[in-house]
């Protein structure tokens, strides 16, 4: 079992991707971290886990997800 701490990546409004998404494994992540591409939901709660790795992905203090 790892003791390898959960990786957290911060995002503001304007990274997440059509109704408030953001894919994993992101473009900052090494190669060989590499899982399929998951579309994960952060605009409904704030924040939003990957169901392979772990990373959660989480809105910055402050930010709004504005609707269209």
């Amino acid at each position: 079992m790892s003791n390898k701490p959960i990786d957290v990546v911060e995002l503001s409004a304007k990274d997440l991707q059509g109704h408030g998404v953001v894919f994993c494994p992101n473009p900052k992540m090494p190669l060989w971290s590499t899982h399929p591409k998951v579309y994960i939901d952060v605009a409904t709660t704030g924040e939003g886990k990957c169901p392979y790795c772990g990373t959660v992905y989480r809105l910055k203090a402050g930010e709004k997800v504005h609707s269209h």
